[in-house]
């Protein structure tokens, strides 16, 4: 994929996260629209930059690398970064990546009507155990540090 498509689509994502944002959110349109920019803007550096380093690195590794350094708290980024980003609601961010998933699965549902009804329980399978496992660390890291 180019990297103006690529953009495209992340601007595309970006609105769609900004109607979602509005109404999942007590932030409005306009509020949002500075985190949104700078986490459209992250992910097309990060995504850019897994293209042109010969590392063979995935983008997403630099975009998480890059949002931790910008945000670092002794950093003069870090306060600006996280006030604008933080009126942009995770679960509204979500909500395409979502759709576009839908979207994928549909487009592929004779692949997926041909894998039979193992898939269904292993997916379930699949699901409570991360389910679980996500619990179980998170008791653990709660309790550890005192918050429950």
């Amino acid at each position: 994929m180019k990297l103006g498509e690529t953009l495209k689509i992340l601007f595309i994502c970006g609105l769609l996260s900004l109607v979602a944002n509005v109404v999942g959110t007590k932030y409005n349109f306009v509020e949002a629209i500075p985190g949104m920019l700078l986490l459209i803007a992250l992910a097309f550096i990060g995504i850019w930059l897994g293209k042109v380093l010969p590392s063979g690195i995935p983008g997403v590794a630099y975009v998480v690398t890059l949002g931790c350094i910008l945000t670092y708290p002794s950093l003069p980024t870090a306060a600006f970064i996280s006030s604008a980003v933080g009126k942009v609601g995770f679960l509204q961010l979500c909500t395409p990546i979502l759709a576009y998933a839908g979207v994928a699965i549909c487009k592929d549902l004779d692949v997926f009507a041909e894998s039979s009804w193992r898939i269904v329980i292993v997916s379930c399978v699949v699901f409570i155990g991360t389910y679980i496992g996500s619990a179980v660390i998170a008791q653990l890291i709660l309790k550890a540090i005192g918050q429950i």
